[in-house]
């Protein structure tokens, strides 16, 4: 597996009548679905050039490979449907 990938945040993380802003779900780019369980506990910059806000990988969501992500504060809804920037822990 690279050392970093690249993804694409689809959403917030929503309820029926809340909105989280600190977490996303974000699609990995290049990876089949089986592996996108193993990217559990990587972390995630945004943008995906020049990270600003950073977060870490919680779980999967659902069955498509989606990860669940919770960023250190909240991200700006121009910010859905950008790329982010996927890596190992201790990496930058």
């Amino acid at each position: 597996m690279p050392e970093m990938l690249e993804g694409v945040i689809v959403n917030y993380r929503i309820g029926p009548k809340t909105q989280r802003p600190r977490e996303c779900l974000i699609r990995p780019l290049g990876l089949d679905l089986k592996r996108a369980g193993s990217l559990i506990g990587w972390r995630v910059g945004w943008p995906a050039e020049e990270p600003r806000i950073r977060g870490k990988v919680l779980s999967l969501h659902g069955r498509r490979g989606v990860l669940r992500v919770r960023f250190e504060r909240g991200v700006p809804g121009q910010a859905l449907g950008s790329r982010v920037r996927l890596y190992k822990r201790g990496e930058t």
